[in-house]
């Protein structure tokens, strides 16, 4: 029987902390002289009281550590209690969301996939826009720290191959899990205050700086506006992209860098394929566009290059209608979606690591297929990578691509379309944000779905964020008996 006081004690204190933050919107929407601070004053008491008195509950349990079964339970059901409460303000505020639409979009928020069930933003309170904001950043760093610290040790598909002990990724300058995880949030805060401050220069006013800064380095998506990024200038843009493209990368590297060596930066395969991706992504939009659409200049390129990248890293910002462009683009920007950025990073999807390594075996099952005799090995960074990571990696492909097809059968039962259930589906399951389609597409929302389907696509984006084993092994008989 798992003993569930650890797990209990430490979503407790997490209840808690995010209780807490409901002060800071509180506290916007006081000094705006507003009366939308009362919602989230009632809240924060509901949260911080729950979650503390749940820790308090379990107390006696501190000090035992956590088992593999405890690990599992804390990284599922910790996404599952954060957006219940999370959905509070949503549901007392100036929204008045029902319960389902609220943990959507609390859900949507700390798993950082960014859909949202929310249309005239322009005109919400602005602590409620802060709250999204939050939610997100909150949602960033916690999605960074489970996979540096938890997933590499439950052994979750192919997260293994990042475990300092058995392929020395974090080199010999880094210290234990624990403060690896304090100087990674150190290094989330600067970039955050860099990004924000970039956004102030680029003319944003100082709310709009603060809480898209939150929102792309935890490469989240919300805005405070209904068109997205389609409101601001040229500059903003490109200052975006930056920041994604930051934001998705290994947030070990930067501790890495800031500690006084750029060589594991420089030389990280990840990296590496991370922005060739970009450059062909982009490079083939770009010439599609200008060959068919006629359609070229600076404007045409900036707008490639933002909404390309945003879906690249799973941001999922929006600065033009895509669904214009054509066929072979709309085809692009969908898979594009499903590629994802670097391990340890605010990105999401399948992670360029893990094609990576797909790649380099299908290149050794052809080279033994040409010479029965030969020997060869799977490498990555030049080293021989393990069967057990090899079978963790191909496990995750075959489940997510089941996910993704029973997700999309499963949507299209409610009544959505071909289009509508698919792209919402890979939308949810590799937490990008916008679907495809007029309904849910880069100028719409998800607000006009089912309640069925919103409980569906909110699961999937728990599925996605936590790297679906780690879900589905608690569901499991053998995981009990454990």
């Amino acid at each position: 029987m798992v003993d569930l006081r650890p797990v209990g004690y430490v979503i407790g204190l997490l209840i808690a902390v995010l209780g807490g933050t409901m002060l800071l919107p509180m506290l916007v929407d006081l000094a705006e002289g507003q009366g939308h601070w009362t919602a989230f004053a009632e809240s924060a008491m509901i949260t911080i009281l729950i979650g503390v008195l749940m820790a308090l509950a379990c107390s006696n349990s501190v000090g035992q550590g956590l088992t593999i079964q405890q690990t599992f339970l804390l990284t599922s059901t910790v996404w599952l209690a954060l957006p219940v409460f999370g959905a509070l303000p949503f549901m007392l505020g100036a929204t008045e969301l029902r319960f389902v639409d609220a943990f959507f979009e609390a859900m949507s928020g700390l798993t950082t996939t960014g859909s949202t069930v929310l249309s005239g933003l322009e005109e919400m309170p602005h602590g409620l826009l802060l709250w999204r904001g939050l939610l997100q950043w909150l949602g960033g760093i916690g999605i960074i720290v489970v996979a540096m610290v938890f997933l590499p040790e439950l052994r979750v598909g192919g997260m293994q191959i990042f475990k300092s002990e058995g392929f020395d990724t974090f080199g010999k300058i880094l210290p234990r899990a624990g403060e690896i995880a304090q100087r990674i949030s150190v290094i989330y805060l600067s970039l955050t205050m860099i990004c924000a401050l970039a956004y102030l220069g680029s003319g944003m006013d100082a709310f709009d700086a603060t809480v898209h800064a939150m929102t792309t380095i935890a490469t989240g998506g919300f805005s405070n506006y209904d068109a997205s990024f389609g409101v601001f200038g040229p500059v903003t843009e490109y200052l975006a992209v930056i920041f994604m493209m930051l934001a998705a990368l290994p947030f070990v590297r930067f501790v890495q860098l800031t500690a006084g060596t750029a060589q594991p930066l420089l030389h990280d395969p990840q990296i590496r394929g991370f922005f060739a991706t970009a450059v062909v992504l982009v490079l083939c939009i770009s010439l599609w566009k200008m060959s068919t659409i006629e359609i070229g200049g600076e404007e045409a390129f900036r707008k490639t290059l933002f909404n390309t990248v945003s879906l690249l890293t799973g941001t999922g910002y929006a600065s033009a209608d895509y669904m214009q462009w054509g066929g072979f683009a709309i085809a692009v920007l969908f898979f594009t979606g499903l590629i994802g950025g670097c391990a340890g990073s605010t990105a999401c999807s399948i992670k360029i690591f893990r094609y990576q390594l797909l790649i380099s075996s299908i290149r050794v099952q052809v080279a033994r297929i040409r010479s029965p005799n030969g020997v060869f090995v799977p490498r990555y960074d030049g080293r021989p990578v393990s069967e057990e990571v090899l079978n963790s990696v191909m496990s995750f492909f075959i489940f997510f691509i089941v996910t993704l097809g029973l997700l999309s059968v499963a949507l299209g039962m409610t009544g959505l379309d071909f289009t509508t259930s698919v792209s919402g589906a890979a939308a949810a399951l590799a937490n990008i944000g916008p679907g495809l389609g007029d309904q849910i597409g880069p100028t719409g929302n998800f607000a006009g779905l089912g309640d069925t389907a919103k409980w569906m696509l909110a699961f999937a984006m728990l599925l996605g964020r936590l790297e679906l084993l780690a879900v589905f092994a608690i569901f499991t008989i053998r995981f009990w008996r454990a």
